[in-house]
């Protein structure tokens, strides 16, 4: 395997195992870097979304870089202030110009925004635009179980992707059986932890054992579990370390250790509670 493993959608699109995330990455110089590095390296799949600020950036990357389009697959995500079927498909055009590009490989609803009662609304243009052949995949990100309910019932078409806070202290046990009960690929946003759980001793152990480092085993246990991840670095050594997890296999001795971990406990807000315009 390599850092251009696929999973395949249900739609039959091949999404990479790995993707590069750019949350927090200042736009220009900062975020245009990071993206070059992580190409350079192998990456293939690039993650940002309208409320980082970091769109035009990431297209400048795609654009100096020597990788063919075909090759890519980038994502990004409509934010809470554009919830409803017009304003996505406007907010769609504007990524999209931000992006420099023709068509997006996958379009994500960022948060379900509950008292907004919008994302069945949302959701329908996201149907329309996969249809209209403008983005090859659509998807989710932080929808619980209900949440996706919702959709698939008064939907047309099931997600492909649901994005969620997702690491060993918060593995998202009955979201993850759902979603595979569903064909709907699970995907890790902030794997790491935010780096809050690098030196705690199971993993420290596990890494030591292999030769990697922890965020290496973390990623690595993601990708074994069936999770798509995407770390997020701007130091060139660290984003190609992240991407070097594909010459090894957690046991399943390794793998119930980290299991054990699991908290049941968001670092992040609740998708419920979370209403942030």
């Amino acid at each position: 395997m390599s850092v251009q493993e696929t999973t395949t959608l249900h739609n039959g699109v091949k999404m990479p195992w790995l993707g590069f995330g750019v949350f927090k990455v200042k736009d220009g110089e900062e975020v245009v870097n990071s993206v070059k590095a992580a190409l350079e390296t192998g990456y293939r799949s690039i993650d940002t979304a309208a409320i980082y600020g970091n769109e035009v950036g990431v297209g400048q990357a795609i654009a100096e870089s020597n990788v063919p389009r075909e090759e890519l697959f980038i994502t990004t995500k409509v934010w809470n202030s554009h919830h409803g079927y017009e304003e996505t498909l406007a907010a769609f055009d504007e990524s999209l110009q931000k992006l420099g590009l023709d068509y997006l490989d996958l379009y994500l609803i960022h948060w379900p925004l509950p008292s907004e009662g919008k994302y069945v609304d949302t959701w329908r243009a996201l149907e329309k635009l996969y249809r209209d052949g403008r983005v090859r995949a659509i998807g989710v990100s932080n929808f619980k179980v209900h949440h996706l309910e919702e959709v698939i019932e008064k939907g047309e078409i099931t997600p492909m992707v649901n994005q969620v806070e997702y690491h060993p202290q918060f593995n998202q046990r009955k979201l993850h059986d759902f979603c595979k009960k569903h064909n709907i690929q699970l995907e890790a946003w902030s794997p790491l932890m935010q780096g809050g759980l690098l030196q705690h001793p199971v993993l420290v152990e596990i890494a030591e054992k292999h030769n990697k480092s922890t965020a290496q085993v973390i990623i690595r246990w993601d990708i074994q579990n069936g999770v798509v991840t995407i770390p997020k670095s701007i130091n060139p050594k660290r984003i190609a370390e992240n991407a070097d997890v594909f010459d090894f296999e957690l046991s399943q001795e390794d793998r119930n250790a980290i299991n054990a971990l699991n908290q049941d406990q968001r670092m992040f807000a609740d998708p419920d509670e979370f209403d942030r315009i």
